[in-house]
């Protein structure tokens, strides 16, 4: 869908975090900015728990003021045209479900993980997001792809058709 992710009634958001957890640009920043006082702390409390967030892995943290229950952090890879990270950046979904199932999440919004600063091209960050959420095994039973521009949207859209079942 078309839309801001922090917006989303869902019992969880994805983040697509840095690995520092205390904020950032794009999707990072409005998180934190939604979520206000309560997502800082929250988010606080995890870095001092966990130090860093590895790439590809996810961490979770209440959302504060946001409609969300959770806030799932992932860090996705920088995308490199000599090296093939797909494997990170699938990480970050399947990740991403297997902390929803742990909080028992039915509902779960992502964004184009990667696709922003990080440089994923938006084609293949979105292949890989689709293939990776029809193929993992999860509780959730909604996962929305929620994307901030229309060539966001059309490339999902593209993804979700080619790769229709």
């Amino acid at each position: 869908m078309r839309g801001n992710i922090v917006e989303q009634d869902v019992d969880a958001v994805v983040n697509a975090a840095n690995s520092g957890l205390l904020g950032g640009g794009g999707v990072d920043g409005a998180i934190l900015r939604a979520g206000g006082a309560a997502q800082l702390d929250a988010r606080r409390a995890l870095k001092d728990r966990i130090g860093s967030l590895p790439t590809g892995q996810a961490a979770w943290t209440d959302a504060g003021d946001m409609l969300a229950r959770w806030v799932i952090h992932v860090v996705g890879p920088v995308w490199h045209s000599r090296e093939d990270r797909s494997d990170l950046l699938a990480s970050c979904y399947r990740e991403a479900l297997r902390v929803a199932d742990e909080l028992r999440a039915r509902t779960v919004a992502f964004p184009a993980v990667s696709a922003g600063i990080y440089g994923w091209p938006m084609p293949s960050a979105a292949d890989i997001a689709v293939q990776t959420v029809r193929t993992t095994e999860s509780e959730v039973r909604e996962v929305r792809f929620v994307l901030f521009s229309d060539d966001a949207y059309a490339e999902f859209a593209r993804a979700l058709q080619r790769q229709a079942p």
